[in-house]
């Protein structure tokens, strides 16, 4: 089998991946939807693809992995090696996760961080409004994500709520904001956490999206405030998101001064850069995306490494679509005891629920998603009801 060509059309807000063969398989893999300015980057590991087995997914790789980067354009390379799989699946007659080794769930848990309403404000009852809708929500979800500080409104709408400075108008996602936080801004969030732990109780568990941008001494003093709370964890404090570096050893000094468990790792391209931050112990929890550390290999490696060091596992995955919800389920169907839960994606539009193929009619069932049987990452788009969205250049895409 022979790789022929090498496709990617924007559906709606998301750049789809489609690899064809001369035997008539083809391979999916989404980029998540606030990525569809790297649909050039994809095209641009064409010529590399051409003629290669497809099912030889780590030879293809190592033709292209050098390529990739910390987030976003890792997203490029994560895709592409999706679709890889999805076609060796197909090949193989089996599920992806058979692939990597077999299953060691029947079922896999996620988190709620996308499935929410707009906030209507920043204000501690607002937080605990947002929670209690959150709570209501039929797919009775463990645990919610909710953002605060740097990962929030509130660092604009909180008069002189750091000291630091503030990337206005950046004209993209993942403009740092960073800087000393005030009085007002410390004592601002512990109300705001005090409030949504007042709904939750022990009923639902509350991890908090922090930044990145906080300074270290106010890392330090938030997480030991919040201990007495039990959070799951507190998710990108100095580094994360779009930081294209880590910053182990001042992950360490936080991680070592609370009992907060800390996390990060949504951002970080490749298990070479996890290398340090686990072997150092400088986080309880890392959060790698499978649509940006470059595929599901590679965070399989890095879950099984961080396994060794007994760091726990939660997969980053808000923006990733019904289409990459099929990358998830599978790798964290065989992912070791370190892991926790992955956060569910939800569609960026809802008409994708009428155009991904293989999904039941309710998703998530007590925080639980049913693995996927079908050949490959287990699921497909509907062409004829996705062409409509096919922007005029795409319009050859599924042929």
């Amino acid at each position: 089998m022979k790789i022929t060509d090498l496709r990617c059309a924007v559906i709606g807000k998301h750049p789809i991946v489609r690899i064809v063969t001369d035997e008539g398989l083809y391979g999916l893999g989404e980029v998540e939807f606030t990525k569809s300015y790297l649909k050039p980057w994809v095209l641009h590991f064409r010529e590399a693809l051409i003629g290669e087995d497809p099912t030889d997914v780590e030879r293809v790789m190592l033709k292209i992995r050098q390529r990739g980067s910390f987030k976003p354009y890792g997203a490029a390379v994560s895709a592409i090696e999706h679709a890889l799989w999805d076609i060796a699946g197909k090949a193989a007659g089996v599920p992806v996760y058979k692939l990597l080794g077999g299953k060691v769930r029947d079922k896999v848990r996620v988190y709620n961080g996308s499935i929410r309403q707009k906030r209507t404000g920043d204000r501690p009852e607002d937080y605990a409004a947002d929670v209690k809708w959150m709570m209501e929500q039929p797919q009775n979800f463990f645990m919610v994500k909710q953002g605060i500080s740097f990962h929030s409104n509130m660092k604009d709408t909180i008069e002189d709520f750091h000291y630091g400075v503030t990337q206005k108008k950046a004209g993209y996602h993942g403009a740092m904001d960073q800087g000393m936080i005030s009085e007002r801004g410390f004592n601002h969030m512990l109300d705001c956490v005090i409030a949504m732990k007042e709904v939750l109780g022990d009923k639902v568990s509350l991890a908090l999206d922090c930044g990145p941008g906080w300074m270290l001494p106010d890392a330090i003093k938030f997480a030991r405030a919040v201990e007495k709370y039990n959070l799951m964890w507190l998710e990108d404090m100095l580094t994360g998101d779009y930081v294209p570096w880590v910053n182990p050893q001042a992950y360490r000094e936080l991680t070592t001064s609370t009992s907060t468990p800390i996390h990060t790792g949504e951002q970080i391209y490749l298990r070479h850069n996890f290398k340090e931050l686990i072997e150092t112990q400088a986080v309880r929890v890392i959060g790698p995306d499978p649509a940006d550390i470059g595929g599901i290999a590679e965070l399989k490696w890095v879950a099984e490494h961080a396994y060794m060091h007994s760091i726990l596992m939660a997969p980053h995955g808000t923006a990733n679509g019904l289409l990459g919800l099929g990358a998830l389920i599978n790798v964290c169907a065989t992912l070791p005891a370190n892991y926790i839960a992955f956060e569910y994606p939800s569609a960026s539009d809802p008409w994708w629920q009428d155009l991904v193929i293989g999904l039941p009619p309710q998703i998530v069932k007590d925080s639980m998603v049913d693995l996927l049987e079908a050949p490959g990452l287990g699921l497909d788009i509907d062409a004829e009801a996705a062409r409509r969205y096919l922007r005029e250049e795409d319009a050859g895409f599924f042929d």
